[in-house]
């Protein structure tokens, strides 16, 4: 029997070796592609390594296009539409789990299901919304746009529901009111879960493409993945160039990601046994 545990992990473990090293290998071709000259990237037969490092790439790339307007501009929208709906999920999820009201339920699954309709069924009544508020072309109505999420509150709720009800009358009878219970007794208790909504949305975010190229017109509000597209349009193929700046524009996901990583994997595991 111990002989077999042994052989089932060595065989687990290979596999999910092989399986990284596969989800690693096109980070790895975008590095190294990053610092090749346009010509090295797709020669043939194809060179792992450059023949010189072409540092200077990273330094072209910021040269050509105002590439730290875009990063401005992405961080500020990031930064904004997660804290909002972090919030609003919060409330939202606190609501659906801890307080009692008639029709709670219905209302949760009302809620919850809007995560299930794709953005594309629903994105020309949105625009059309968004422009009658005449919020098109700014940052304000791309964050309000965002600003809840059905999976969030559908997330929250399922660390919400583990918070012992005994914990709440007792703040209750110390006389906390219901923001105070919320904010002192309930939120310190779901981090794990804050956590994982916070990467989930700020990548998202990050990496919208589609959001940003519908409502934004001006230069000076774009973000990075529409810089890295005019990047395309203006100078052609140099995929160099476009790999450097893809890199740059990794290096946020990847520190937000390093930062909430050990509240990640608690919040996926823990959210997912909840029931």
């Amino acid at each position: 029997m111990e002989t077999r545990k042994n052989v089932n992990r060595i065989f687990i473990y290979g596999l999910l070796t092989v399986l990284a090293i596969l989800v690693v290998i096109p980070f790895g071709w975008m590095l190294l592609a990053s610092v090749k000259t346009s010509n090295e990237v797709f020669s043939i037969p194809m060179r792992l390594l450059p023949k010189e490092f072409q540092w200077v790439n990273y330094q072209t790339i910021w040269e050509k296009i105002p590439l730290l307007t875009f990063f401005k501009n992405t961080f500020k929208i990031a930064i904004c539409t997660t804290a909002v709906q972090v919030l609003t999920s919060c409330f939202a999820a606190y609501g659906f789990s801890k307080v009692q009201f008639k029709g709670r339920d219905t209302l949760f699954l009302i809620s919850v299901t809007t995560f299930a309709v794709p953005w594309q069924a629903y994105m020309v009544t949105q625009f059309a919304l968004i422009s009658r508020m005449h919020l098109t072309d700014s940052h304000l109505g791309l964050i309000l746009m965002q600003a809840f999420s059905g999976f969030g509150v559908f997330l929250i709720r399922q660390f919400m529901i583990g918070v012992p009800n005994e914990l709440l009358e007792a703040a209750r009878i110390d006389g906390l009111n219901e923001y105070g219970i919320f904010a002192r007794v309930a939120l310190p208790l779901v981090k794990p879960g804050i956590a994982t909504l916070v990467i989930f949305t700020s990548v998202n975010i990050w990496n919208d493409f589609m959001g940003p190229l519908i409502y934004l017109n001006s230069t000076e509000l774009k973000t990075i993945q529409l810089g890295i597209r005019m990047f395309i349009s203006q100078y052609g193929a140099d995929y160099a160039l476009i790999m450097a700046a893809s890199v740059c524009s990794l290096i946020p996901v990847l520190i937000v990601f390093m930062v909430c990583q050990k509240w990640f994997v608690e919040g996926i595991t823990a959210g997912g046994v909840k029931g």
